[in-house]
């Protein structure tokens, strides 16, 4: 199995996935097309959404195709050489995954082999659940289940400012009342510019910032680049 998880499409400063060009390419390798997923989109149009991320690919030097214009979407994902998914909301994305009957299809491939690129929502929704997306959640998709390509729960765009004299929670309290009501389980913290790289057991951080991992009982550690996190694998 190979994953690509990021936590953003754009850093401050750059364009499209700027940071993450010598990561895909290097994933990807010899892929010539991919299919797209822009089932997060919901203020932007499908087309539009797919015309921007395609371009950005062809300059990469892969091709995109977009599930949603198949009129049988289930044969689309069958025959997919990699799979993307992009970010916006993660409630919607699994809603028309479950919609449409996708996400099993999706698991089997991805699990049979098939690269899979997922920023933010598209991150999200590779946990065993959605219930640590920072979304809100404008439509239920029947069940929180994603998934379920790696054991562990993501939270994309990860930081934990305060804002002075305001008095809402951080994102860190927000994540130790996941872990309150399901211990057990890793919360990976990922900022902006960071990636997860999943291949058969073997799970590295890319980009300069550190992960920051949630487990129930202990409090958070810091991970780098160079630090072994294969441990994050196992149930």
């Amino acid at each position: 199995m190979k994953l690509l998880l990021l936590s953003n499409s754009y850093n401050y400063g750059q364009g499209l996935l700027d940071h993450a060009e010598d990561a895909i390419r290097d994933f990807l390798g010899t892929v010539k097309r991919a299919l797209f997923v822009p089932y997060a989109v919901v203020s932007d149009s499908y087309d539009r959404r797919f015309e921007t991320v395609s371009a950005r690919f062809r300059e990469f030097g892969y091709e995109l195709d977009s599930i949603h214009l198949h009129s049988d979407p289930i044969e689309a994902i069958n025959r997919a050489e990699a799979i993307v998914t992009c970010g916006g909301n993660t409630f919607h994305l699994l809603y028309q995954l479950y919609k449409n009957n996708l996400l099993e299809p999706m698991r089997e491939v991805i699990k049979a082999g098939v690269p899979y690129i997922g920023w933010s929502a598209g991150a999200n929704i590779a946990c065993p659940t959605i219930k640590t997306t920072n979304d809100m959640p404008i439509v239920f998709p029947g069940s929180f289940d994603a998934l379920n390509l790696v054991p562990f729960q993501i939270n994309p765009h990860y930081i934990n400012y305060r804002i002075p004299g305001h008095q809402g929670e951080t994102r860190d309290m927000r994540l130790e009342e996941f872990l309150a009501l399901n211990p057990g389980v890793y919360v990976l913290g990922l900022r902006e510019g960071s990636m997860l790289r999943v291949e058969g057991r073997r799970l590295t951080l890319l980009g300069d910032k550190p992960l920051k991992v949630f487990f129930a009982g202990g409090a958070p550690t810091e991970y780098s680049a160079e630090d072994d996190i294969n441990f994050l694998l196992n149930p």
